[in-house]
């Protein structure tokens, strides 16, 4: 188990590319990569990553919201097409810096009446992402999203039936945005999750970074350790959820030190 930032953190910041250097030159150990934009998609700028990457470890990468994800599931067969394309394309820049796993949002369900989902027509398309991931030796990580179709429990229990393949990306913030207590998810997921993402808020409902809000940590952690996580813990915040930067390392010491305690 390790533990490490997202560049996401430092969105509006800072460049992806700059955002990997500076936690690099700053000793974190690890780090999710958030791909912003199209330009950032491909192998040119894999190889700047890695020109800047330094000494840390990239334990995944993730893509911005959605661009091109959930037409992967079109069925609108060009706009598959060309979300395929991407795909490759950003894998082709994961690869580069040596990235294990691909946090994935997946679908897009931004109505408010239910759906009725065809699980072998997404499993099959599922299994097409992953097997494009795994050609660049990377291994795709559904993520827990309040406006995708991992809103609710049951929906990997039955992906996980057509794509055994597939892990999880648990992340606290989309769980609490979907109404649904963290435990919920972290039970479904299992032993599958690989990728944790954190983030705290305060009792007012705005985010902030762990150790400055009001999220049992600590239970958060037996959670994963009881289910046998041995991934990374990555803090995932928004820009405008600290004022100094040196703040995201005080709150990685955090949690590093609750982590110690809990994965012996």
């Amino acid at each position: 188990m390790q533990t490490g930032i997202s560049t996401a953190s430092l969105f509006f910041r800072k460049t992806t590319e700059d955002a990997l250097e500076f936690l690099s030159k700053n000793k974190v150990a690890c780090a999710e990569v958030f791909l912003e934009s199209y330009c950032e998609y491909n192998l040119d700028f894999g190889k700047l990553l890695k020109q800047k990457q330094g000494n840390i470890a990239v334990h995944s990468i993730h893509t911005l919201t959605t661009q091109f994800e959930p037409q992967l599931y079109s069925i609108n067969e060009r706009a598959k097409a060309d979300s395929f394309k991407l795909l490759d394309m950003a894998m082709q820049a994961g690869e580069q810096v040596g990235a294990k796993y691909y946090t994935f949002h997946g679908g897009a369900r931004f109505k408010k009446t239910p759906i009725k989902l065809d699980f072998e027509r997404v499993g099959r398309i599922t299994q097409d992402i992953l097997d494009v991931c795994k050609s660049h030796g990377i291994t795709l990580a559904y993520e827990n999203v309040h406006w995708g179709y991992y809103n609710y429990i049951g929906f990997f229990s039955e992906l996980i039936k057509r794509v055994p393949e597939l892990k999880a990306t648990f992340d606290i913030k989309q769980a609490r945005q979907s109404g649904i207590h963290y435990s919920e998810y972290i039970k479904e997921m299992g032993s599958k999750i690989v990728t944790a993402h954190i983030s705290d808020y305060r009792e007012d409902g705005k985010m902030c970074l762990p150790g400055k809000g009001i999220t049992d940590f600590k239970d958060v952690f037996t959670r994963l350790a009881d289910v046998g996580f041995d991934g990374s813990i990555i803090l995932e915040v928004y820009q405008s959820d600290y004022k100094e930067e040196e703040e995201l390392f005080e709150s990685l010491d955090y949690i590093d030190n609750l982590a110690e305690k809990v994965f012996k």
